[in-house]
C-alpha cells in the first residue's frame, strides 16, 4: 500500500473512531493534533475524564491486535506531555485510550493503555 492509500485509510479510521466515541458518550475536541513529539489522533472528553486516543485501523483482525506496542504509546505519551495543558482543566483525569479497528469488526478499546 502506498503512503496515500495509508494516509487515507487512516483518516477514514479515525472518523470513524470519532463517530464510535460519540455514540459512547464523548464529545471530540480535537483531531490530530501535530506535536515535535508525535501526534495524536484524538482528543475526546467525557465528564471529567479526557482521553488521548491513538486509532490503529488495519485489514485484518490479527495485524489489528499487533498494530500497538510499548514503542508507539511511549510516542503517543511524550506527544501528550507536549501537549496535555491544552485540553485539561483542574480536576480533570487525562489517560491515554487506543482503538483497534480493522473492517467488519467491532472496535476494540483499550481504556488507560500507558501507564508508566
Amino acid at each position: 500500500m502506498n503512503r496515500f492509500e495509508a494516509e487515507r485509510r487512516g483518516r477514514k479510521g479515525e472518523g470513524f473512531a470519532a463517530l464510535w466515541l460519540r455514540l459512547h458518550g464523548w464529545r471530540i475536541v480535537a483531531r490530530r493534533v501535530k506535536t515535535p513529539r508525535g501526534e495524536i489522533d484524538l482528543v475526546a472528553r467525557r465528564g471529567r475524564t479526557v482521553a488521548f486516543v491513538e486509532v490503529k485501523w488495519r485489514a485484518t483482525v490479527i495485524e489489528r491486535d499487533r498494530s500497538i506496542d510499548d514503542y508507539r504509546l511511549r510516542r503517543v505519551a511524550a506527544a501528550v506531555e507536549a501537549i496535555a495543558h491544552r485540553h485539561l482543566r483542574a480536576g480533570d483525569n487525562p489517560r491515554i485510550d487506543v482503538l483497534l479497528l480493522a473492517p467488519g469488526r467491532w472496535p476494540r478499546h483499550i481504556v488507560n493503555a500507558w501507564q508508566p
